[in-house]
């Protein structure tokens, strides 16, 4: 199963919607995910074992979702009770089969879950981006800042923006400059 970069809804038990950048192993029947052990996602995911994974290629949304708190527009899921984001290339509704320790990813727990749902979004693919895929990574470098440290961070950051400078219209612009005041607001 291919690694796939998502963005994961969860519920907590305040009923808040929970968005989170995620790389998901994709499979037709079963995904696999592997969130830190302190993260919401996890937390919610213990209390109702269920989640939407949504596929997009909103690179905002998803730096968003990496580094802040997106609210996107969304409605109710149909098979289980989540929501979906409405403007999404596609998204799978799941339910939680087995949540344990990962021996190979310290602070990690690896998630399996059934798809009992699927479906496709409102937004058209748009293709590939390069200015879209350094975002992506940029914005999981941002995300992993205290380990990584701001010297090795802000060079990665340095040689993606090239890419940026190069190929990005708006929207890809926006994804970075929200990557580079992160950084630059922890640093």
């Amino acid at each position: 199963m291919p690694l796939i970069e998502t963005v994961v809804t969860t519920t907590g038990s305040d009923g808040v919607v929970n968005c989170a950048a995620m790389g998901v192993r994709w499979g037709e029947e079963e995904l696999a995910f592997w969130p830190f052990d302190a993260t919401r996602t996890l937390r919610n995911l213990r209390l109702h074992g269920e989640a939407v994974v949504h596929l997009t290629d909103d690179v905002l949304l998803f730096v968003q979702a990496a580094l802040g708190h997106p609210r996107p527009a969304m409605r109710p899921a149909t098979a289980i009770a989540g929501a979906v984001i409405e403007e999404v290339n596609a998204w799978r509704e799941v339910v939680v089969t087995q949540i344990d320790a990962d021996p190979d990813h310290p602070n990690r727990s690896r998630v399996r879950a059934r798809v009992v749902a699927a479906g496709t979004g409102t937004r058209p693919p748009l293709g590939l981006c390069r200015a879209r895929h350094a975002a992506v990574e940029a914005s999981i470098l941002a995300s992993r800042l205290k380990w990584l440290g701001a010297e090795h961070v802000q060079a990665e950051l340095a040689r993606l923006q090239e890419l940026v400078d190069k190929t990005a219209g708006p929207l890809e612009r926006a994804a970075m400059d929200y990557v580079r005041r992160h950084v630059a607001e922890r640093t």
